[in-house]
């Protein structure tokens, strides 16, 4: 029998798994080709051609007993000061290897610092609409995540809010920026508001409070948004990064953490994150694809293609009469629901052969996720049942 721990993981993580299944139903019920799956942010945009070239070279001129050995738990020197180099000229900082750290992309980071930060019953506070994994990932670090309610219908973070959900219990604070699931990007003038409070808070209760700034979809933005780099804001940052999105790499898992030298206890901390890679089993990350990224990390996949299929999508909601904030950055769009159960308006989508992801999994009710990381022939073929489900609800 399986502990009573991972009984609460599991159901935690159910609705992601959920997800998958729903889909293989429905496919076999509707058929392949009147199912139009919006469930999972899964990039479908090819990686870089000079990912692959370069993965063949290494593995054609690398001796093969250094390619496959393992690294040390923060990664491989020379991967680690690449990318700080590659972090230096993007932001203008003096980062060395030293502050990167290698990991199984920005869900293993986070999970890597989690451990290294937390106390059993320590709280990590985040703001809703959240990426719902963050509940098992502090849960597992023995933590305890609190959301902060959304701020609807802009959905940017609430400073005063934040300011009033930090207790002498709060150890560090989840952004993630652009967010999953709504697409919003958060401005430099709404992250310096949370950097104040954080200053104030730290000051006046004598703690430490990390930020934990969760970036894999830092280049997906358009209409010209940027993405702040919030460690000039806030000293006491941790940035978790992924190219399971900006290379289109999710299987790879390759990704790594910033830590700045003006980060707590800096020393201890990257310390603390190559015992965790090891603890938690990643051991390190994967050698090829440190040494892929190494090559390739100031590269980018087809922004474009997502930027296209968000302008077809969102226009054609909104002339249908769908509720949704345009989304400047990642893949998603975060739909009112018809209804005010919006498990009941998913349930209702299925009819048309639509899924979607209910807001509740997001810590948000009332309102659903659509991926738009699919194919241009999916969109444009879901469009007459997109049309069809919003008549139901006009009658």
């Amino acid at each position: 029998m399986i502990s009573k721990n991972m009984k609460i993981l599991v159901e935690k993580s159910a609705g992601i798994s959920a997800l998958f299944s729903e889909g293989k139903r429905m496919r076999e019920v509707l058929g392949e080709e009147n199912v139009f799956d919006f469930g999972i942010g899964n990039p479908n945009v090819n990686a870089p051609l000079s990912v692959n070239k370069t993965a063949i070279e290494l593995l054609e001129t690398m001796d093969s007993l250094a390619l496959h050995s393992y690294t040390d738990g923060t990664g491989i020197p020379s991967v680690r000061q690449a990318i700080a180099e590659s972090v230096n000229r993007r932001f203008q900082e003096e980062y060395t290897g030293e502050n990167i750290v290698m990991t199984a992309g920005a869900a293993g980071g986070l999970n890597v610092i989690l451990k290294v930060l937390l106390d059993q019953g320590d709280e990590v506070l985040t703001f809703a609409p959240y990426f719902s994994e963050y509940d098992v990932y502090v849960a597992n670090a023995g933590g305890r995540l609190i959301a902060i309610e959304p701020n609807v219908p802009s959905f940017l973070p609430d400073a005063k809010k934040l300011e009033e959900a930090i207790t002498p219990k709060t150890k560090a604070i989840i952004i993630n920026n652009p967010n999953n699931p709504t697409g919003v990007v958060y401005d430099v003038q709404t992250l310096g508001k949370i950097a104040g409070v954080l200053k104030a808070k730290e000051k006046e209760l004598g703690t430490s409070i990390y930020l934990i700034s969760d970036e894999p979809y830092r280049e997906l933005v358009f209409d010209g948004a940027t993405v702040p780099y919030i460690p000039k804001l806030y000293g006491n940052t941790i940035v978790a990064y992924s190219f399971s999105k900006s290379l289109s790499l999710p299987g790879d898992r390759i990704g790594y953490l910033t830590i700045p030298s003006t980060v707590q206890d800096f020393q201890e901390v990257v310390f603390g994150a190559g015992v965790a890679n090891r603890i938690l089993g990643f051991v390190n990350a994967p050698v090829l694809q440190q040494l892929v990224v190494a090559k390739c990390c100031d590269e980018k996949s087809d922004i474009a293609f997502y930027d296209k299929n968000r302008e077809i999508l969102y226009s054609a909601l909104s002339q249908y009469g769908f509720e949704c904030a345009k989304p400047q950055g990642a893949f998603y769009l975060f739909v009112k629901s018809m209804e005010e159960d919006e498990f009941a308006f998913v349930n209702k989508a299925k009819e048309f052969g639509i899924l979607m992801t209910p807001g509740s999994g997001f810590g948000c009710k009332g309102y659903v996720r659509i991926a738009y990381c699919v194919a241009r022939d999916t969109i444009e073929r879901a469009l007459p049942s997109f049309e069809k489900l919003a008549k139901a609800y006009q009658k």
